[in-house]
């Protein structure tokens, strides 16, 4: 355990890295996340039910979606925190960085999970009759979505690039690579604001405005919230980049990041080709 100044660098840890004792690089801020994103899910349905029947206020929802929204990020900084910044104190990862892996993998999969769900709600709502009142009156495609999807997929293949740099040693041309993608993923984000500001703001579609409305916020939110996780990490690859803390043979948590990226660009091409394109179709659509 991390207890002495030589071995935390004068840095305070918000995580014990092998906390419970005995069992090695366990954390508790993964089960943080997860309590949170239960209160988050658990605080949206009282606030769906509270909107139509008198069991509960709805304001008693918003409060635990916030609350529940404000543990998660305290639970993901922690966790970034432990396994990316800790590390470049150490300048290494521990167990050749399996663990690191490992836990990116299960992560994928709950998120895999996670926008599953949100796909079957879609695909419940889209399987009965489709009316065009439920998209924003100057319809759901726009140049907005497609510059978005363009500087997506062409980050990831900067992001491919500045890896396979880095293993050939060339650290200028991942540093160039990873700072690129990093722009790429900002500029998407702000995009997606425009986008809401566009469409809230100018058209009056919310997400309380219809059934697809809630499936069209609910996905590309969480999309977005995905994507705004990976602008962090990449930005603190970038700062451990710069100060040299990669090499060819030291590269775990670039891999990580990366597989990371490489699935939100994924999920970002199966949402647009469901809910932005699928959401154009007739009736007669049906995706089963």
């Amino acid at each position: 355990m991390a207890t002495e100044e030589s071995e935390d660098h004068g840095h305070f840890l918000p995580a014990v890295r092998d906390w419970p004792r005995g069992y090695g690089e366990a954390s508790w801020w993964p089960f943080v996340t997860a309590i949170g994103l239960l209160v988050v899910y658990t605080g949206a349905s009282l606030y769906v039910i509270g909107r139509g029947t008198d069991l509960v206020s709805s304001s008693i929802g918003l409060g635990a979606f916030a609350a529940g929204w404000a543990v998660t990020v305290l639970g993901m900084f922690g966790w970034i925190y432990q396994a990316f910044i800790v590390d470049f104190w150490d300048r290494g990862s521990h167990n050749g960085g399996s663990s690191l892996r490992l836990g990116m993998l299960l992560f994928l999969g709950t998120d895999i999970a996670t926008f599953g769900a949100g796909f079957a709600y879609y695909f419940f709502i889209r399987a009965g009759g489709w009316h065009t009142e439920y998209l924003p009156e100057s319809g759901i495609l726009t140049s907005v979505l497609v510059i978005n999807t363009v500087l997506l997929v062409v980050s990831s293949f900067t992001i491919h690039w500045a890896e396979g740099q880095l293993q050939k040693g060339n650290h200028q041309g991942f540093i160039q690579g990873l700072l690129v993608t990093f722009l790429l993923g900002v500029v998407f984000i702000g995009g997606q604001i425009y986008e809401y500001y566009e469409f809230i703001v100018h058209e009056g579609f919310t997400l309380t405005s219809g059934v697809f409305a809630s499936a069209f916020f609910g996905l590309t939110g969480i999309h977005g919230l995905h994507v705004s996780f990976g602008v962090l990490l990449l930005g603190i690859l970038l700062v451990r980049g710069l100060r040299g803390q990669y090499d060819a043979d030291r590269h775990v948590s670039v891999t990580t990041v990366s597989w990371y990226w490489h699935f939100v660009d994924a999920i970002w091409l199966f949402l647009v080709a469901v809910v932005y394109i699928g959401s154009v179709f007739g009736t007669e659509f049906s995706p089963f």
